[in-house]
């Protein structure tokens, strides 16, 4: 009888080790981790302005949070791909110090529906307040946690606040 319960506890201790060893893979494998490892040069503002993206100012959003400040390629604004490696925008969070700090970055195509690794991109029609014709667009809170999802247009812990106006 011992040994009947011990190979029971044996084979559970084994679906335990290969769900968490399943759920270990997944994370390494999600959006938000492949978008960090593709993107990480970015944590310094300088790469971001040495590929061709410029700044663009803070968006808040009605309700609170914020997207942050969009560094945006125009270059790949135009061409409608959708690479992993090269976002259309990097949002940074302003910081009291003056600094910016890589929150986030944001795939946008104007051709659609449109998907990245199987994740749907929200649809804005036109007229936005961006001024553009419709587009497709992703966020990827990939370098600061987002209690509102990973894939959501504005963060509540992202502020504009630290912004300093007619410096």
């Amino acid at each position: 009888m011992n040994i009947h319960l011990w190979t029971k506890h044996l084979i559970n201790l084994s679906i335990l080790s290969m769900a968490a060893t399943a759920a270990n893979a997944g994370d390494a494998g999600s959006l938000d981790a492949k978008v960090r490892a593709a993107n990480g040069r970015f944590e310094n503002v300088a790469m971001a302005t040495a590929e061709g993206y410029a700044p663009i100012p803070c968006a808040s959003g009605i309700t609170g949070g914020a997207m942050g400040i969009h560094y945006v390629n125009a270059g790949y604004l135009k061409d409608d791909a959708v690479d992993l490696a090269k976002p259309e925008a990097v949002m940074y969070e302003p910081m009291a110090d003056g600094k910016l700090k890589l929150v986030a970055v944001e795939y946008i195509t104007s051709k659609g529906p449109a998907s990245l690794e199987g994740q749907l991109f929200n649809f804005n029609s036109a007229p936005n307040r961006y001024g553009l014709g419709p587009f497709y667009e992703l966020h990827v809170w990939a370098w600061k946690k987002n209690p509102t999802g990973t894939f959501a247009d504005m963060n509540p812990n992202v502020s504009c606040d630290a912004m300093t106006m007619g410096d």
